[in-house]
């Protein structure tokens, strides 16, 4: 991006592409994880499971239920909130905040991504 002003950098993330919009929901990976895939961060998928490290929620452990692309944050299971009805809603986390501590690699296209780094096949 070359504008510093922040409402010009608001605006182009605001209109991103999905495609695009799936690479802004990185989040880092664990110590473990970091060594044997040789990557500091990756998107984050569903099915996930993720610790979170900022905010009312630091230090639970959960999976990830919902990645939602249009507001940049995902839902984790057992972090909900209860509302005034007594509903229990899932408490949208922004990825920045979460450290990944298990990936799901079912899907190949991951794993490829990942194996492309590491060079060779597990």
């Amino acid at each position: 991006m070359k504008s510093k002003q922040p409402r010009k950098q608001r605006k182009k993330l605001y209109n991103l592409p999905l495609h695009k919009r799936r690479k802004q929901l990185s989040a880092r990976l664990s110590k473990e994880l970091q060594e044997k895939y040789k990557k500091r961060s990756f998107p984050v998928v569903k099915g996930d499971k993720v610790k979170v490290m900022r905010g009312k929620f630091k230090g639970k452990e959960g999976k990830v239920i919902k990645v939602d692309l249009i507001n940049f944050t995902l839902n984790i299971e057992g972090i909900t909130t209860a509302k005034q009805k007594g509903d229990e809603i899932f408490v949208p986390i922004k990825a920045s905040n979460v450290r990944i501590t298990e990936l799901n690699m079912n899907d190949q296209k991951r794993k490829k991504a990942l194996m492309r780094k590491v060079g060779g096949n597990e």
